[in-house]
């Protein structure tokens, strides 16, 4: 049971399964200059979560409490925070990786990492955004500026990540062309691509050429694939790393641009995905929701690698 200086979490000790993932009540954290505490409502679950809690990654340090992506309300601000008051409805991504710990009832982090929460969507919409619609903005606008006419292929175009960018991209005006299994195709369809690739029965540089921009969030093989659909000077955006030099050789020769984008908190950057949803150009897909004690199970859906769309915790 919490009270009023203390919340509910869930943490790990140790890294392995979800099942490591326990509750546990910890103090409730103080805004310092120039965050904002927010009163967590609901919390997307991505892949770099469940790939975290297994292994670390990015981060070394035990106990921790998981979790990038918030919805939520204001509960205070500190020193010199003139963005937001309390009782502001905000949604955002924290500083990734080691902001980290927003799967908890309440979580600091800078002001400038959100934005006011779209009127038209609830939380559980908000929650879901941030880091996949970020790093989907931020590959497909920041790093490879997507235009009108331009054809983009988006691998994985049912997931988080790509289910997002498919309509960022036709918000822009591309040509999009997703790859998905071939029960996701009517899915994929309906965020706006204009041709879906099944991957299990076709090798998609059969069927694709001419691309301008690739977005690719599995890397492996199909990263070094895709710069055989690239036209000279198009580019693609990875989200993993894994270039290798036989691979950027391989680039050069073609004419064609590599990036591996780590996506970063960015202010500016979540009032565009706001405005897009505002607009009506940009919705997540909910697979799941689960309460904020069923963290594991939730971690454990996500690994399964059959959902589309995404995961998300609410906090009651």
């Amino acid at each position: 049971m919490t009270n009023a200086t203390t919340m509910r979490a869930i943490s790990q000790d140790t890294h392995g399964t979800p099942e490591v993932l326990t509750e546990v009540t910890l103090p409730r954290p103080t805004p310092g200059p120039g965050q904002v505490l927010v009163a967590v409502r609901a919390a997307g679950v991505n892949p770099t979560d469940w790939k975290h809690r297994a292994a670390g990654l990015f981060l070394d340090r035990l106990p921790l409490i998981l979790g990038w992506d918030v919805s939520g309300v204001v509960e205070a601000v500190g020193f010199g925070v003139t963005l937001f008051k309390p009782g502001d409805e905000v949604f955002g991504m924290l500083p990734y990786p080691h902001g980290v710990g927003s799967h908890a009832e309440y979580v600091t982090g800078p002001a400038r990492a959100f934005a006011r929460k779209p009127a038209g969507i609830d939380h559980v919409q908000a929650g879901a955004l941030p880091l996949a619609a970020l790093t989907a903005h931020q590959a497909l606008v920041d790093t490879a500026a997507v235009g009108a006419g331009q054809r983009v292929l988006i691998h994985a175009a049912a997931g988080g990540v790509g289910h997002l960018a498919v309509q960022i991209a036709k918000s822009r005006g591309a040509y999009v062309i997703g790859t998905a299994s071939a029960p996701k195709h009517d899915f994929v369809r309906s965020l706006g691509a204009d041709e879906v690739v099944d991957y299990r029965t076709t090798d998609f540089r059969d069927v694709v050429g001419d691309v301008d921009v690739v977005l690719d969030p599995l890397s492996g093989d199909a990263r070094s694939r895709s710069l055989d659909v690239l036209r000279p000077g198009g580019v693609l955006v990875s989200i993993l790393p894994g270039t290798d030099p036989e691979e950027a050789a391989k680039a050069a020769a073609r004419g064609v641009r590599v990036e591996t984008l780590l996506v970063e908190a960015d202010h500016a950057g979540m009032n565009a995905v706001a405005d897009l949803v505002a607009a009506g150009s940009l919705r997540a897909h909910v697979a799941a929701v689960f309460p904020l004690a069923e963290a594991a199970k939730a971690h454990a859906l996500g690994e399964t690698e059959r959902t589309a769309g995404k995961i998300v915790l609410t906090v009651p």
